[in-house]
């Protein structure tokens, strides 16, 4: 699959759009099946949610380097009109997901964090630390910086369940869904590389997995949950960061290097904030809550579920020509607007 005029990595696209049915699935999961389906259910809910958000925040991560070097080496842009931008991006992305809260999630406070808000506020404080990207040993330096913050969090995880306790503002807004990667020069031998760590972190989480004994396996009792939202443990951070690592190379090797099209996944991908909306407003306040759609059987689930991305996929076709025509239209109207106003201004 060629890389297209726009310089988008389309086995990015694919892999954003990959993350987007995982987040599709853990929602019908949790908001479409009735909970005496059991453990099959519980799993289908836990293993969607370690992988759909990190993926989005994993993807912010790794293609933000990657757009602030082609814009300031490539077209010559100024570090601050590229930072502006990226901080109304994450602004904008801040504020959709306080819309979101108050379309989707009305009963829940406004102000309360979501993936959005995590997304928007990563990509703030990310546009900070860019400028450092040019000296080798400072994406280590961040990776340590990554590393500690995650571990402060951990050992702290005690303390803040007591303490938001005490404080249920800071709790909602702060404290409710969690939240740098360099290119080699050789691409191939960097997701090579990527693709050992892979292995090795879920080789890890898999003998660590075992030996817990009895204890069900992918279980969110181990995990780091804190003001009823999910926090990976350390075992979990392991399976994050071997299916990241095992994902992104392996998206890399059939839509670059194989040229394998998947046209639908790109276009996933490519409308993923809209969609993001948009199957929630379905999912849960149309389908669930409207009409009450509770399914007992996995092959009910499984068919509704595949229309259900099926839409999506026609729906994210047909999104950026209405998008556009829209825009034209607006804009249009403003100008005839304006030259109205001119003409009047010019007759007095």
């Amino acid at each position: 699959m060629a890389t297209p005029a726009s310089g988008r990595q389309l086995f990015l696209d694919g892999l954003r759009g990959l993350a987007l049915i995982f987040m599709v699935l853990n929602h019908t999961g949790r908001w479409w099946i009735e909970r005496p389906l059991g453990w099959p259910r519980y799993h289908l809910v836990y293993l969607t949610v370690t992988l759909a958000a990190p993926i989005f925040l994993f993807l912010v991560g790794f293609c933000l380097p990657l757009s602030y070097l082609n814009s300031t080496l490539t077209r010559g842009e100024r570090y601050v009109s590229v930072a502006w931008k990226y901080v109304r991006r994450g602004a904008r992305l801040v504020v959709a997901g306080w819309f979101l809260n108050l379309l989707v999630f009305p009963d829940e406070p406004l102000f309360a964090g979501g993936v959005l808000q995590t997304i928007g506020l990563s990509i703030v404080g990310l546009t900070l630390l860019l400028p450092l990207l040019r000296r080798r040993a400072a994406g280590w330096a961040l990776l340590a910086a990554a590393l500690g913050v995650y571990a402060s969090f951990a050992l702290a995880h005690p303390f803040l369940r007591r303490w938001l306790t005490r404080h249920p503002v800071v709790a909602a807004v702060w404290f409710s869904d969690f939240p740098l990667w360099p290119w080699g020069d050789d691409d191939r031998r960097y997701f090579e590389a990527m693709s050992l760590a892979g292995v090795l972190c879920l080789a890890a989480f898999l003998a660590l997995e075992l030996a817990v004994g009895p204890t069900p396996h992918f279980y969110s009792g181990r995990d780091l949950v804190l003001n009823q939202h999910w926090n990976p443990g350390p075992v979990t951070c392991l399976w994050i960061l071997g299916i990241l690592f095992s994902l992104l190379p392996a998206m890399y090797y059939l839509m670059k290097v194989r040229r394998v099209p998947v046209p639908w996944l790109v276009v996933l991908g490519q409308n993923a904030l809209m969609l993001y909306f948009v199957h929630q407003v379905i999912v849960l306040t149309f389908l669930r809550q409207r009409f009450g759609v509770l399914f007992h059987s996995w092959w009910a689930y499984g068919l509704a579920n595949a229309l259900l991305i099926a839409a999506l996929v026609v729906l994210a076709q047909v999104w950026p020509p209405f998008k556009r025509r829209a825009l034209a239209l607006v804009r249009g109207s403003v100008q005839r607007r304006t030259s109205a106003a001119e003409r009047r201004q010019e007759a007095l």
